[in-house]
């Protein structure tokens, strides 16, 4: 007997209709982003959500090998800007370029006392998972 997740739709629809009325603290766990290989091995945790004051650098897009930190974290669009990544509008303006959080790599962490605990409490599940098997 297999055990399903009854929260969790199968259907292209209903999953697309969480994904677009998600409320703003399920938005910022999707909001997640890989740590760089030094960041995972230093705190054993592979990705968190991002946070305005992280250095990322980009890693898929346009805009490919490009590093800065978050200047916003723009959850109702699932968006993320990045410090001098911008584009010219035709009246001279610049206007950040929204970026997906999936083709993010933190380089360096913004650190406080609840980021640490956050940082803490996600590799000590880790490493009872790696125990475990």
């Amino acid at each position: 007997m297999t055990v399903r997740n009854q929260g969790l739709a199968s259907s292209r629809s209903k999953s697309r209709k969480a994904h677009f009325s998600a409320p703003s603290s399920e938005r910022r766990v999707r909001m997640s982003a890989p740590l760089s290989a030094e960041l995972r091995k230093k705190y054993n945790v592979r990705a968190v959500p991002l946070r305005v004051n992280d250095t990322v650098t980009i890693a898929r897009g346009s805009q490919k090998g490009r590093e800065g930190r978050i200047t916003s974290v723009y959850r109702l669009k699932y968006v993320v800007h990045v410090e001098r990544v911008v584009r010219e509008k035709t009246n001279g303006q610049s206007v950040p370029i929204g970026l997906s959080a999936s083709n993010l790599v933190i380089t360096n962490l913004h650190i406080d006392k609840d980021r640490e605990a956050l940082l803490a409490r996600i590799a000590k599940g880790r490493e009872a998972v790696q125990n475990k098997a």
